[in-house]
C-alpha cells in the first residue's frame, strides 16, 4: 500500500477535514463541512466566557463547602496522573476545599505512576482511599476483557466509575470533581451541548444543571460509554465469581436518587490546556513524566504499564491509536499542521507495544490468538482493510 507524506494510513476511511480523526472513532459525528465535534469544541473554547464559567465553578464549590458540615467537601477520583494533580491543585490550593481522594487501582501502576500517586497525597495533604484488586483477579479480567469489549482494560473502565461512586454514596459526599471535559477529547459532545451553561439565574443553579445531570438521570452513563459490559455479565467468564466483582458493580438508580450526587468536570468551567498544565505541574510540583508506549507524549496515562496495549487494540479495531489522538489534539491547538499530525499518527499507531508481551504472559493467550480475537472485533467498514503492523508478530 503506497503512502504519501501528510496523508492518513488508511485513505479509504473518512477523516475529519480539520484534524486526523477517522470515521471509526466511537460516536464520531461530522458536520456538513466534514468537521468532527472535537474540532467544533476547540473552536467553541475560543468564544466561551471563561471568567463567567469560573464564577459558576466557584459558586458550586462554595455551596458544597458551606453545606458539607463535618464531612469532606467533595470527592476527587485520582490516578496520580497529570489530570489528578491539576484537579487537586485547583480544589485545594485555589479554592481551599477539603476533598477525599479516591483511587480505583488497575494494579498496573508504573514506577513513575507509583511515585506520582504517593507524592500527590503528601504535596496536597489529602486523605485517600484506594481499592486494589488481587493480581489473580486482574489477570482473569484482562483475559475476559479482550473477548468482551476488544481491549484489555474492562476493569479499569468500570472501576474508575463504580468504586468512586460507591464511596461517595457510602460517605455521603454530594460532589464528585472530575478533570478534563468530555468535550475536550471524546468527539461525542461539545462545550455548548448544554444551554444551561449559558442560562440566567444563580450561578450555582445554572452550573449544577449542566453536564453533571447525566449522573443523576443516567447512573450507568460510564457503563454505556466506556465499560460496555456490566459486572453481572462478566460473572463466569474466565472463572470470575460474583465475589470477585463486588467493587465493579454500579450503584442502583435508587441509590443514586437518594444520594443526590452531583458530578462536574473542571474542564467545563475553566480553559483546559494539557500542555500548559503539564508544564506548570512539572515546574511547580515536580510531577514526573515518562515514556508512554504508542505516542510521542510523555504525560497521558504515564501512571500505567498497559496503555500501549489498550491503544494498540484500538488501532487493530478502528485503524487509529493514541498517536492519532494526540496528534489531533495538537492540530486543534495549532501546534501541528494536519499533515504533520498524520505523519506522527502513522509512526506511532502501528507500533506493536512491548507491553503486549506482558499482557500475553498474564492472560495465557498466544499472539496468534490475540490477533484472531482482534480480527473478530474490527469494525465492519475497517474489517477488510489490511492491517499495517510494525514490530514482532
Amino acid at each position: 500500500m503506497e503512502k504519501t507524506l501528510g496523508t492518513p494510513l488508511y485513505p479509504s476511511l473518512k477523516y475529519c477535514t480539520r484534524c486526523c480523526m477517522p470515521e471509526t472513532n466511537e460516536g464520531m459525528q461530522f458536520d456538513e463541512m466534514g468537521i468532527c465535534l472535537a474540532c467544533r469544541s476547540s473552536e467553541q473554547k475560543m468564544h466561551i466566557d471563561w471568567p463567567r464559567r469560573e464564577k459558576m465553578l466557584k459558586g458550586i464549590l462554595d455551596h458544597h463547602k458551606l453545606h458539607s458540615g463535618a464531612n469532606y467537601d467533595c470527592m476527587v477520583p485520582i490516578s496520580g496522573g497529570k489530570d489528578s494533580w491539576f484537579q487537586l491543585h485547583v480544589i485545594t490550593k485555589v479554592y481551599g476545599l477539603t476533598p477525599l481522594a479516591v483511587t480505583a487501582s488497575h494494579n498496573w501502576l508504573s514506577p513513575a505512576g507509583k511515585r506520582n500517586l504517593e507524592r500527590c497525597l503528601e504535596v496536597f495533604g489529602i486523605d485517600h482511599v484506594m481499592f486494589t484488586p488481587s493480581r489473580s483477579t486482574v489477570n482473569k479480567m484482562a483475559r475476559a476483557s479482550l473477548k468482551a469489549i476488544g481491549d484489555a482494560c474492562w476493569h479499569c473502565h468500570t472501576g474508575v466509575s463504580s468504586f468512586p461512586l460507591k464511596i461517595a454514596i457510602n460517605f455521603g459526599i454530594k460532589l464528585v470533581v472530575y478533570g478534563e471535559s468530555p468535550a475536550e477529547f471524546s468527539g461525542r459532545a461539545t462545550y455548548l451541548n448544554d444551554d444551561t451553561y449559558e442560562a440566567t439565574g444563580s450561578d450555582y443553579v445554572a452550573g449544577r444543571e449542566g453536564r453533571d445531570n447525566i449522573f443523576r438521570s443516567d447512573p450507568e452513563h460510564w457503563l454505556k460509554n466506556s465499560a460496555r459490559v456490566s459486572a453481572e455479565a462478566m460473572i463466569g467468564k474466565e472463572g470470575l465469581r460474583d465475589k470477585d466483582l463486588v467493587m465493579y458493580r454500579m450503584p442502583s438508580v435508587d441509590d443514586f436518587k437518594e444520594a443526590d450526587i452531583h458530578a462536574i468536570f473542571l474542564g467545563d468551567y475553566m480553559f483546559w490546556d494539557n500542555e500548559r498544565q503539564t508544564e506548570f505541574l512539572v515546574k511547580e510540583y515536580g510531577w514526573e513524566q515518562d515514556h508512554v508506549q504508542g505516542t510521542y507524549k510523555r504525560y497521558k496515562s504515564v501512571e500505567c504499564v498497559m496503555p500501549g496495549v489498550h491503544d494498540y487494540t484500538k488501532f487493530l479495531k478502528r485503524g487509529f491509536g493514541r498517536g492519532t489522538d494526540m496528534a489531533s489534539q495538537d492540530v486543534r491547538a495549532g501546534l501541528l499542521t494536519r499533515e504533520e499530525g498524520f505523519e506522527l499518527a502513522k509512526k506511532y499507531d502501528q507500533e506493536r507495544p512491548q507491553a503486549l508481551d506482558y499482557y500475553l504472559q498474564i492472560t495465557g493467550y498466544t499472539e496468534a490468538e490475540f490477533y484472531e480475537i482482534m480480527q473478530e472485533k474490527r469494525l465492519p467498514q475497517f474489517k477488510d482493510i489490511p492491517i499495517v503492523v510494525k514490530g514482532k508478530v
